[in-house]
């Protein structure tokens, strides 16, 4: 008699469901799919055999291409989806292009510089009769981290605008380092919530994607910058944001949740070897290199705190004048620091492993030949993890607890080491991959495989300057690589659209890969193709949407129902069955 029991149970769900506004089936509701960011989703997805939709929610793509020397260079929202509806920033506003293209970089208010004259707007789309359609517009009121100072750490790279969806609504950042609580059935705002006392203060800023738990409380970095000189002189303040589903917010400083870190004006703080007068480098066996000041801790710029099970908060760490002072940074729900994990000198991969140890001073991309064994040859020690403000990689909790850590690293031709520490901080592990990326978990078989994505540039190795040991390297295969528990490679897929300026392919532009409950992989490609690659690595599908040299930054999610959701040039494209 127990089957008759499964409708009225169904029923009982299905109502429950409705008064509790809870999605029916798995949605993509922020950065990396889950509190955890896996980017996996118990679905599987459709074959990419058809368009279904395309639509173009940043109109600025060709003056920002040509201010920044023909590269789009931003960061973009992850398409949010939950049933029927898709959430997706627009862009509105107006862009104030330099003439000469690229005259920001001398500190003229244009481009980069002036990107506060964007608007950035979020959309609820509908599919009704097979067609994309507005439902409605939310118009924020966020500003991203001022560009200027030349030689400031953003580079020109512009931040992400992230929202995040619970059940009843959706959030998104706002002004002045506050929160908008939007009624996600008429786009209306129901509060705008301001941790930081009843004054808007504009020199706060929200800084990266939103998360939110599963008890609908919202997590997120902000950042109180000097706007006279926000990159050249010290950070004000910074902080880790919690809001709760009453709109109570409580905040814990950064100060706090790194207590052990260099206090802001020390000038002790790693720096690396920049005299080209003693490379090959590091310049003797014995060579220390030189100090700085280090500036006080905050979060990088696009970085969204990762939530375990458990409740543990995770997200990063640096020091705001030097970016290879950096940690992994696990507080208490309560927001009380946990531990704090240093980046420095973990790496034992430099001079006779990723860079070879020369025969003779003079062999081109080579350590001295004295070098002692695997340091980085711009520090003379174990390798560090930079913070960078420009990258939007962000902490993945992994199913066992483990943490990992995306970090760029100076000796491995402009790539990155990926970093994997265990729930109470130690450091388990590391592999030389492909920059700037939230890795992607499929869960199977009692364990976990990870997919990355792993370009392989052109370029030197460690130095950039015009001296036989600065050689540029050709570029070398770009891969999408799955790597097991303890980060060893399973499989490699090689971008295959070769032509004759791009002779080992093209590179992978995504920054957060998507993955099925069937361990199918989906990313997109520089080349305009979106790749479905089959848990074994082959290739399931591809379809083509549009080719974006010098590509953004584009996340990937799927749909409840199986849609791919997939981004190039400053277009949204959905491709399905």
């Amino acid at each position: 008699m127990k089957w008759r029991l499964i409708p009225f149970f169904a029923a009982l769900l299905l109502a429950a469901a409705v008064a509790s506004k809870l999605p029916l089936q798995p949605s993509w509701t922020q950065w990396g799919q889950n509190p955890q960011h896996t980017g996996f989703v118990a679905i599987s997805g459709q074959s990419p055999t058809s368009k279904l939709a395309a639509l173009r929610y940043d109109p600025f793509v060709k003056l920002e291409k040509l201010d920044w020397f023909g590269n789009l260079v931003v960061h973009y929202q992850t398409p949010l989806v939950e049933g029927q509806s898709v959430y997706m920033e627009f862009k509105t506003g107006k862009w104030i292009p330099c003439n000469p293209p690229s005259a920001w970089t001398s500190g003229k208010h244009c481009g980069p510089n002036a990107w506060e004259s964007e608007i950035w707007n979020e959309k609820r789309l509908e599919w009704k009769n097979g067609n994309l359609k507005e439902t409605w517009n939310f118009q924020s009121d966020w500003k991203p981290v001022p560009n200027a100072d030349p030689g400031g750490t953003v580079g020109g790279f512009e931040p992400v605008f992230h929202p995040v969806l619970t059940p009843a609504f959706l959030y998104a950042p706002g002004f002045g380092g506050t929160l908008w609580k939007v009624d996600k059935n008429s786009g209306k705002a129901i509060s705008q919530i301001n941790p930081f006392g009843n004054n808007v203060d504009p020199s706060i800023f929200v800084s990266g994607p939103l998360t939110a738990d599963a008890h609908g409380n919202i997590y997120y970095n902000a950042i109180q910058l000097n706007l006279a000189k926000p990159w050249l002189s010290d950070v004000v303040n910074a902080w880790l944001v919690k809001v709760a589903a009453d709109d109570t917010a409580a905040t814990a400083t950064f100060g706090v949740l790194v207590p052990h870190a260099p206090k802001g004006t020390s000038t002790h703080c790693a720096s690396t070897f920049f005299d080209p007068k003693t490379l090959p480098w590091p310049p003797s066996r014995t060579a220390k290199p030189p100090t700085q000041i280090c500036g006080s801790q905050r979060p990088p710029i696009n970085v969204g705190p990762a939530i375990a099970k458990d409740g543990t908060i995770y997200t990063f760490s640096v020091a705001h004048l030097d970016s290879l002072v950096g940690y992994l940074v696990a507080a208490n729900a309560d927001l009380t620091p946990k531990w704090q994990a240093s980046l420095q000198k973990r790496l034992p991969d430099g001079c006779g492993v990723l860079v070879p140890i020369a025969k003779h001073p003079r062999t081109p991309d080579a350590c001295r030949k004295d070098a002692n064994f695997g340091v980085d040859p711009n520090t003379n020690e174990p390798g560090s993890g930079f913070l960078w403000d420009f990258t939007s990689s962000t902490p993945v909790v992994l199913p066992d607890g483990s943490i990992l850590v995306e970090v760029e690293t100076d000796y491995n031709s402009q790539r990155g080491h990926m970093m994997k520490f265990g729930a109470g901080g130690k450091f388990l592990a590391s592999y030389d991959f492909g920059y700037d990326e939230t890795p992607a978990v499929y869960p199977h078989d009692g364990t976990y495989s990870i997919v990355i994505k792993d370009n392989h540039y052109p370029g030197p190795l460690y130095c950039f300057y015009n001296k036989p040991a600065c050689k540029n390297l050709p570029a070398g295969e770009y891969d999408i690589t799955q790597l097991n528990a303890d980060l060893k490679p399973e499989w490699k897929f090689a971008n295959p659209t070769i032509d004759k300026q791009h002779p080992t392919g093209y590179e992978w532009c995504v920054n957060a890969p998507a993955i099925d409950k069937d361990g199918v992989v989906y990313a997109n490609s520089e080349d305009g193709n979106v790749y479905v690659l089959n848990h074994d690595g082959t290739l399931k599908g591809k379809i083509f949407l549009k080719e974006a040299i010098g590509a953004a930054y584009t996340p990937i999610s799927l749909g409840p129902d199986g849609k791919i959701y997939s981004q190039n040039d400053g277009l949204l494209f959905v491709v399905g069955n």
